[in-house]
């Protein structure tokens, strides 16, 4: 068989795996597989899968610390507090607590990324259905999916794939501003409009609102802090040009162990807590495209790219947005970022052109379950809060949801 072929069929058939979990195996063990087929079979050499992992260094770094940042939070049940005082606020209405979820999840994702959302806000919102005693949870948890992705070109920061496409030569946040405010305000507005529209029939269920306020330790108060902290920490990195990974890192490890210092407690749990096979799961993602970027696969795209932009930049930029956007859920963003960000710095195009392969990259993954870093990251969450979604059911809901806030968004670019 061709080599080129054989890539792409290991390729296609593990993105299968991973939509349909068979056995309900996790994700990790389909893609980790499926690294090592490739190295087995001699389709990719040892040098060229290290080559690929290494590409993922910064986001392995970016993930241990949101991770160690979520799991002392929750072990110290900072996110049951938040979720007393959201129930407490929502007055007893289901949809002004969905009104509430959807604007801390904006606000999460801007300041702290579309990962962190996942990461962080989940197990907030799982905690909330529990203190309200709502029957139907998932209406509201599918926020943290659909708002990760949808406000994650508010700034740099809000999506590590930003990061990607624009290399070394990202936008002033002034800059970033005059060309992504009026998309992400548009994408923000139509993903709540049309996941309200989705999910409106479980909205009249009654919440409790007459509930005990649980107690803020000293350790939820210091992890509460060191959130934000590493809100200002992120800020900073994307104002510098620094990389967001050891920053974050950093802020998660000390955070985490002035938490435990303060509450003597040991570190076995929060190790034990943290979802350590989304690392080689990232990583196996990073050497099945570094398989196929040897098939020619930047090269074609790249030729196609320059003649629709020679031609029609318009159309060009249009394509390009919805097709990257699509593309993504197949082989997962931040890979699928990594291939245009290749492109865009080979090829000579428009602003416009980047400017749509990047909203592409960052709202396209809201139509499957592997879309994005960030949504599998929810997936993990939700099972171990005790909830499970199929992937046909988000894909029912991604396609209404997704499909107009990408197209509407995409067309912004020209107002």
């Amino acid at each position: 068989m061709n080599p080129n072929a054989a890539i792409w069929i290991i390729a296609i058939i593990t993105t299968a795996f991973v939509i349909i979990r068979p056995f309900k195996l996790n994700e990790a063990i389909w893609v980790v597989c499926a690294a090592f087929i490739l190295l087995i079979t001699q389709l990719i050499s040892p040098a060229e899968a290290f080559t690929g992992i290494a590409k993922g260094a910064d986001v392995y770094l970016f993930l241990t610390g949101m991770m160690l940042l979520a799991e002392t939070a929750r072990e110290e049940k900072l996110f049951e507090w938040l979720a007393a005082v959201a129930t407490k606020h929502a007055n007893g209405s289901a949809r002004r607590l969905f009104i509430m979820i959807y604007l801390v999840g904006i606000i999460v994702t801007v300041f702290l990324s579309n990962d962190a959302t996942a990461v962080v806000l989940t197990p907030a919102v799982a905690a909330s259905m529990k203190a309200a005693k709502v029957k139907q949870s998932m209406p509201y948890l599918f926020i943290c999916a659909f708002i990760a992705n949808a406000a994650s070109f508010v700034l740099p920061i809000s999506n590590p794939a930003n990061l990607v496409i624009y290399g070394k030569h990202l936008p002033s946040l002034l800059v970033w501003l005059e060309h992504f405010i009026l998309p992400s305000i548009i994408s923000i507005g139509i993903t709540y409009l049309m996941l309200y529209k989705s999910q409106r029939k479980f909205l009249r269920q009654p919440i409790e609102s007459n509930i005990e306020m649980p107690r803020l330790t000293r350790g939820g108060k210091a992890a509460a802090r060191g959130i934000c902290v590493a809100a200002i920490v992120l800020l900073l990195a994307s104002a510098f040009h620094i990389q967001l990974g050891l920053p974050t890192l950093i802020t998660g490890a000390v955070t985490s162990l002035i938490v435990l210092l303060i509450a003597r407690e040991s570190p076995l749990n929060v190790i034990k807590g943290i979802s350590w096979s989304i690392l080689p799961l990232v990583a196996g993602l990073f050497v099945i495209v570094e398989a196929l970027i040897k098939t020619g696969l930047i090269g074609n795209i790249t030729n196609v790219l320059m003649h629709y932009t020679a031609t029609s930049p318009n159309s060009a930029a249009i394509t390009s947005g919805a097709g990257i956007g699509i593309a993504s859920n197949f082989t997962n963003n931040l890979p699928a970022g990594l291939i245009a960000g290749s492109v865009l710095q080979t090829a000579s195009v428009p602003v416009i052109v980047r400017n749509a392969v990047l909203i592409g990259i960052d709202l396209g993954p809201n139509l499957s379950v592997t879309g994005s870093l960030a949504t599998i990251l929810w997936l993990t969450a939700l099972r171990r809060e005790g909830h499970d979604v199929s992937a046909w059911r988000f894909l029912k809901i991604g396609v209404m949801v997704m499909i107009p806030a990408l197209l509407l968004a995409l067309a912004s670019l020209w107002i």
